[in-house]
């Protein structure tokens, strides 16, 4: 959107012809996210009851957006205290609401922090199946600690990684930077992070996308949702040489509109545009190899709400004889702005024409000294029109501030 700026020669009115909504850029889905993330939470004396309480609100706040369920995440948390302790297995909350109260109940165990020993307990829990765990997910650790271990960590933190963990670290304390950049995924810049425990939320949305690059990876999903585009993503399964892909797609609740595209087998992207805003799509990618069959993927994303263009109209440069309009935001979905503009009082108009492209236009040929009304409206590709008016005001003439002037000296 324009900055809001201070005018000495216009006059900036904003007359809402509906609410106005907050500037919202490309949002990342977290649909159609699939694997075991196990939260390693120190439990244990040397945390605070104050600093436990935070960790788990972070802790929802972070997986508060994913699905839950055996096509989806499942969520566990492990204690580190003396012995270590599993609080539930991944299957037993398959909701959003369940999952959330069980975060809320769990307790502080006290006792030692054994971090070895829960790494090693967590390593038979990630691939058993008595705990809830699926073969042939991706697996996520997320290990929450004040920086203080009792015990060895590096051996079976590597074993871990070793068997295909993803290991992110969030340090509250004043633990050792090399060590614990050891003990993470590398590279450490996006799997290792020191907070004061009081700042998490600051990195909840980084460390959330990074969980997704995981447990997205080996999916079809889509990123840069938009009110009428998204791109969706999928793992490389085919070359030029050996297949392509098509891509089938139609809203929810109309699947007889499906359209249909194809694309080639060296892609692992592709942006589907020109749709309704609000409108929940299904869509399937259908590998067409020449080699191996593969088996169709599938997703649903829902586009966000549309923009409203002119949410601002600006008035600036004012003169006598013209003024400078522009609007914002710019959109993709617009396809041109007819702006009207005539003098108050007064029933005549003028109209100027603008593509699409553009986002302001100089009004010339004006009554100095005279207060104009300008309605801009965004004529949208889907024949939808949206207006906002404002008020302008030109400058005296040269002529009318002699004539004061002599005035003034009679």
């Amino acid at each position: 959107m324009l900055a809001k700026a201070v005018l000495s020669l216009g006059l900036w009115l904003q007359f809402a012809v509906g609410q106005n909504t907050p500037e919202r850029g490309p949002q990342r889905s977290s649909s159609n996210s699939e694997g075991d993330l196990l939260f390693l939470l120190d439990s244990s004396g040397s945390v605070s009851y104050y600093e436990f309480s935070k960790v788990k609100e972070f802790m929802w706040d972070l997986v508060q957006p994913f699905s839950f369920g055996p096509k989806d995440v499942q969520t566990s948390i492990i204690h580190i205290s003396t012995t270590p302790t599993m609080e539930f297995p991944f299957d037993q909350y398959q909701s959003s609401g369940s999952l959330q109260q069980a975060i809320r109940d769990t307790r502080q165990l006290m006792g030692d922090t054994n971090t070895g020993k829960a790494l090693s307990f967590a390593k038979e829990k990630f691939f058993s199946a008595e705990a809830g765990a699926r073969p042939d997910v991706p697996k996520v650790l997320v290990w929450v600690t004040d920086g203080f271990s009792t015990d060895d960590i590096s051996e079976p933190m590597q074993l871990l990684k070793d068997m295909g963990v993803t290991v992110f670290i969030v340090s509250t304390g004043r633990g050792s930077y090399l060590e614990l950049s050891a003990a993470a995924s590398q590279p450490p810049e996006k799997h290792l992070h020191f907070v004061d425990v009081d700042d998490l939320p600051i990195i909840t949305e980084e460390l959330r996308g990074a969980i997704l690059d995981v447990i997205q990876a080996n999916r079809l999903h889509a990123v840069d949702v938009t009110s009428s585009s998204f791109q969706l993503v999928w793992p490389k399964l085919l070359s030029q040489e050996t297949g392509y892909y098509t891509l089938e797609y139609a809203p929810a609740a109309d699947l007889a509109r499906k359209r249909t595209k194809q694309v080639s087998g060296a892609h692992t992207s592709f942006v589907l545009s020109n749709l309704a805003p609000e409108t929940t799509y299904e869509v399937a990618l259908i590998p067409e190899s020449n080699v191996h069959y593969f088996p169709p993927q599938t997703t649903r994303v829902t586009t966000l709400a549309e923009e409203i263009s002119p949410a601002q109209v600006l008035i600036s440069e004012s003169g006598p004889h013209s003024f400078h309009v522009s609007w914002a935001p710019l959109l993709e979905s617009v396809m041109g702005y007819q702006v009207l503009y005539g003098p108050l009082p007064g029933n005549s108009v003028e109209l100027l024409q603008v593509d699409g492209e553009h986002n302001g236009t100089l009004v010339e040929n004006l009554a100095p000294n005279t207060t104009y009304l300008v309605t801009v409206t965004a004529i949208y590709k889907s024949g939808m029109e949206k207006s906002l008016s404002a008020k302008a005001c030109t400058q005296e003439g040269e002529e009318l501030l002699g004539s004061s002037e002599g005035t003034r000296g009679l």
